[in-house]
């Protein structure tokens, strides 16, 4: 390798790890390293797993997930890690192997503290009730269409609208 593309390299890390390169400028296309788009959500593996400063282990823990399930969003990635952003906002690196393609979601994190959401039958706001949920409740996504979403916690399932989700995109589809 020379001299300038280690140099390169050291620098596109730099500026990826302070944050002062965003997510497509460090990757150069909505496309990353492993061939998947960036931005996109995922969800934690594990019911441990370390968020560090830096893509490699040589970086400090910032914090540590205690919650599989959780979704997160993946921001930019440099060889097996990924950066990601919580729910929260709060972004750190992960290695690949913590995260799961599954998708899961949180209710309307951003509202007060038990506010109480209504899932329905079909995906209509005049269909009938098919359960209630708590907003922060972590949810299995089975399908989303136009606006809506399919979600699914313990033993209920129903339609919620897409924007009451954190870990879905604005009209995206999943199948």
């Amino acid at each position: 390798m020379t001299m300038r593309l280690i140099l390169a390299k050291c620098v596109l890390v730099a500026g990826i790890c302070a944050g002062t390169l965003s997510p497509a400028v460090a990757q150069g296309t909505s496309v990353g390293p492993s061939g998947l788009k960036i931005p996109r959500f995922v969800s934690l593996k594990s019911d441990r797993v370390n968020v560090r400063g830096g893509p490699s282990t040589d970086h400090k823990v910032k914090w540590i997930f205690r919650r599989a399930g959780l979704p997160v969003e993946i921001i930019a990635e440099f060889e097996n890690w990924r950066r990601i952003r919580d729910s929260e906002g709060e972004e750190g690196w992960v290695y690949h192997s913590l995260l799961s393609g599954r998708r899961t979601a949180l209710i309307s994190p951003w509202q007060r503290t038990g506010t109480i959401v209504s899932l329905r039958d079909k995906p209509n706001e005049k269909a009938d009730l098919a359960a209630q949920a708590q907003i922060g409740l972590q949810v299995d996504i089975k399908t989303c269409e136009k606006s809506w979403c399919e979600v699914s916690a313990k033993r209920h399932q129903g339609w919620l609208k897409a924007n009451l989700l954190w870990g879905v995109y604005p009209n995206e589809e999943i199948n």
